[in-house]
């Protein structure tokens, strides 16, 4: 049985959508304002409309815990809101000031993705509100987004149909065209599938498009993520470009030495070649503090290269760092991590599971001293 309840009539203009919270409820217009309804009776809340776009609002989401309102508008901005008072708690400018079509939070709201009407898609750090990592799809707006239940990966959706996969760090894992007339939405189902012949984990998503199709995918994070590191040696060094470069000194802090390293034409190879006497001598970097900085960075970029063209299997790889593990624990997920990633989890992100997205029946973690004698017979194989 289906019953209307209540019709809201207050926006001005053509209404682009809406979201709930566990007790509010969201919703954007083409009037620029965002609006936010209590769900006990349909009430406007007071502090609402929440005015700031001075163009139309495309999308609006909450965070997972609903203290957070993001919206993205035409302005080329995402801004989010404090809920309980209305009031702005950043601004965050699309880097080509394209127009934002989509926002979407991580299942660990430490994180936003927006996606704009020229294909740049940007990963914020929703606590600090600053850019973390920015790309671009090839053809088309993204017009849509979901994070996978682990929040280990993201997909986008763009107007001329391509779907892509990206984990978080920005890196491409998957494109493909999904649908011939654009797609409109996808969204990733929060129970996994299992197989169990072989203990992997899927998590199913579907994507709808203009050509009348809904289409049902299956991703393997193991799967992709092997498929991955045969690439990533070579993209840290031979396929990063200057701006690659560009990226990774903004991520490191280092965003000042951007220019420089700008005027020099430093890619990858050039980047993993620098030696205390180039920065001082060729890239004129006078301070001795910051040229340690920065090879200490790209040293920590060399030791990272070494280790992924070795190709370490997946299994030692932490699902919450994607690090190889020093202190393995078994969870009551079933899952192994990191010891400390682990406890950081638990204490900052509350009892759920990296891996599923579901409760954990307990906190208690296991040593895996299996995992950790494996991981270390592999290492005394493999660095020598």
């Amino acid at each position: 049985m289906v019953k209307l309840i209540h019709t809201l009539a207050d926006h001005g203009d053509d209404v682009n959508c809406c979201a709930f919270s566990s007790s509010l409820l969201a919703t954007c217009s083409l009037d620029k304002t965002i609006r936010l309804y209590s769900l006990s009776d349909f009430t406007e809340l007071p502090h609402s409309p929440l005015k700031f776009h001075t163009y139309a609002v495309h999308c609006c989401c909450f965070s997972p815990s609903g203290h957070v309102l993001a919206s993205c508008s035409t302005d080329g901005t995402t801004v989010l809101w404090n809920t309980q008072n209305g009031e702005t708690l950043a601004v965050m400018e699309q880097p080509t000031g394209s127009p934002v079509r989509v926002c979407q939070f991580s299942p660990d709201s430490t994180c936003l993705v927006s996606g704009a009407a020229d294909g740049t898609v940007v990963l914020w750090n929703a606590q600090s509100y600053k850019l973390y990592r920015c790309g671009s799809v090839k053809d088309g707006s993204l017009v849509a987004c979901a994070f996978s239940p682990n929040g280990n990966l993201f997909v986008t959706g763009s107007s001329c149909g391509d779907l892509t996969v990206w984990d978080d760090k920005m890196r491409c894992l998957h494109s493909e065209k999904a649908h011939d007339l654009g797609i409109t939405c996808c969204d990733f189902s929060s129970q996994p599938v299992s197989d169990g012949e072989r203990g992997l984990q899927f998590f199913r998503l579907a994507s709808c498009g203009q050509d009348c199709q809904i289409k049902i995918w299956v991703v393997s994070f193991t799967h992709i993520f092997a498929r991955s590191t045969e690439d990533q040696a070579k993209q840290f060094t031979e396929d990063w470009s200057e701006d690659d470069v560009s990226v990774w000194l903004c991520a490191q802090g280092l965003s000042d030495l951007v220019g420089i390293f700008k005027m020099n034409n430093i890619d990858g190879r050039e980047l993993l070649n620098l030696t205390k006497e180039s920065l001082a001598d060729d890239l004129k970097i006078e301070s001795l503090g910051l040229r340690s900085k920065v090879l200490r960075k790209i040293e920590e970029l060399r030791t990272k290269v070494k280790t992924l063209s070795s190709g370490i299997p997946d299994e030692f790889l932490c699902p919450i760092t994607r690090e190889l593990m020093k202190d393995p624990v078994i969870a009551s997920d079933g899952y192994s991590y990191e010891k400390e990633a682990m406890e950081n989890w638990i204490s900052k992100k509350k009892r759920t599971s990296p891996m599923t997205n579901l409760v954990l029946p307990s906190v208690v973690l296991t040593p895996n001293r299996t995992l950790k004698m494996a991981i270390s017979r592999w290492l005394e194989t493999h660095q020598k």
